[in-house]
């Protein structure tokens, strides 16, 4: 398995430094189940490549060598484990980059400071519960992210798709919130570690995590792998991370009271969808976004904060609720610069409007359950054929994820104005034919908790032109 760093700015070479790792000196670590072997396959002013080689030793495995998690050795049979970007890679990422890390560089504290240009490839990644939760992990963080999956084998097709992934990332970032980001993700992506889990690992997750775990739209599903579903030590954590959430909040209040009762309610539903909408859209450089189904303008604020997003316009039918919209962003009390970023006007979603084109993207969140299905087709075209921005977001509910939910409305809809609900079958069937039809491509996100047999409440559709 091979992690693999790029740096393209002039001179390249400067990742040398970052790493404490010169590009001319090839360097062996030993580990507790193998080798860690750097190089790098490039390096000139203009782009240098650093890769960390994991050698793991399958026969140390099954001996049980100190670490293992079991007493007869972690591994007694063929398994992937050699072969895989599992826990093993993480320890190989702090043993080799613990310097980098942790922000230190004596050469360019100047550079180690500051977001940079930086790729990454990680090779044969195992991912458990499909290639939507890479996208799901690493989004929300920033980056620009490309999954390549693999056949089980390409001989026999039937068996379907494995569960190993190539994963790239591409985004500004410092070099040790990189190194950070992979060394906590890979084993969540896994979800499985080759070592026991302790208390420790809690205070490793805060250290690796800190500044950014506490904002992360599935900060529950990251504690929860990490700590390899250990439900004394998940509540531990999840408690730390409420209080840290708690500092934040309070930080930023302008000294205003908290409200206790909404300090202490777990990230719900609504905010884990529109922190994804968010990160979908910086991940795909999105400047001017249309919010078609607004309501009262809840992602609407979300992306006024932002300052990475130049023009922000919200539609919806009702003028009642765009007042309300009007209402809660403030509108008429923003600086003017503020004031010109934003834009409200009243128009319906199945009808030709010439004000719907020059975005960068669109998003219909929560929306389309809300028209007659005989509605949808006229919608499609007017979405997809006339607006036709790059980039369309499409968010629903997941039908079959209602079996958790009690006092259902009639026809067991979650609201009393849905006309119907889809399946995931049903929505990603929807969805391809609309991208085939367009010239669209589509990927699938669950957002929110995931059920193994029915899914996660939300389901979203992510096109691109």
């Amino acid at each position: 398995m091979i992690l693999t760093i790029t740096y393209t700015q002039p001179p390249a070479t400067d990742l040398g430094y970052l790493l404490h790792k010169n590009p001319s000196r090839p360097q062996t670590f030993e580990l507790n189940h193998g080798k860690a072997h750097i190089f790098y396959p490039e390096a000139t002013s203009e782009r240098c490549t650093v890769a960390l080689l994991l050698d793991i030793d399958p026969i140390d495995l099954a001996r049980g060598k100190k670490g293992s998690s079991g007493e007869g050795g972690l591994f007694d049979y063929v398994n992937d484990r050699p072969y895989v970007s599992s826990s093993f890679m993480s320890v190989a990422i702090s043993r080799v980059f613990g310097t980098a890390m942790s922000g230190k560089c004596k050469e360019k504290p100047e550079l180690a400071a500051i977001k940079l240009p930086l790729k990454a490839k990680i090779m044969m990644l195992p991912c458990k519960g499909g290639e939507e939760i890479i996208y799901r992990l690493f989004e929300p963080l920033g980056y620009k992210v490309d999954v390549e999956g693999y056949m089980l084998d390409e001989k026999f097709p039937e068996w379907g798709k494995s569960r190993y992934y190539t994963v790239s990332l591409e985004g500004e970032v410092r070099v040790r919130d990189l190194l950070n980001h992979i060394y906590v993700l890979i084993p969540v992506l896994d979800s499985e570690k080759h070592y026991w889990v302790g208390e420790d690992e809690i205070d490793k997750l805060f250290q690796h995590g800190e500044g950014w775990l506490v904002d992360h739209p599935e900060k529950e599903l990251i504690t929860g792998r990490y700590l390899i579903r250990k439900k004394r030590l998940v509540n531990q954590a999840l408690k730390r991370l409420l209080e840290a959430s708690d500092v934040v909040d309070d930080e930023n209040e302008d000294d205003e009271p908290l409200k206790n009762e909404e300090t202490e309610k777990k990230l719900n539903l609504n905010q884990q969808r529109l922190g994804t909408v968010v990160a979908v859209l910086k991940s795909v450089n999105a400047k001017k976004v249309i919010d078609l189904g607004c309501g009262e303008g809840n992602l609407l604020s979300l992306l006024l904060k932002d300052k990475s997003f130049e023009q922000i316009t919200g539609v919806d039918v009702s003028y009642s609720v765009l007042e309300r919209a009007k209402d809660r962003l403030k509108i008429d009390r923003l600086p003017e610069m503020q004031r010109k970023r934003i834009s409200l006007f009243q128009s319906s979603l199945v009808y030709r409007d010439k004000r719907f084109s020059g975005y960068d993207a669109a998003t219909v969140i929560e929306v389309i359950e809300h028209l007659d299905e005989n509605r949808l087709q006229a919608f499609e075209k007017v979405l997809f054929e006339f607006t036709r921005p790059q980039t369309v977001i499409v968010s629903t509910p997941n039908k079959e994820y209602n079996f958790h939910y009690q006092n259902l409305f009639e026809g067991n809809l979650r609201h009393r104005d849905h006309r119907f609900e889809w399946t995931r079958k049903e929505f990603e069937t929807w969805a391809v034919k609309v991208a085939e039809k367009y010239g669209y491509s589509v990927r699938f996100l669950q957002i929110g908790e995931i059920d193994d047999e029915f899914g996660s409440p939300t389901q979203m559709g992510v096109f691109t032109l």
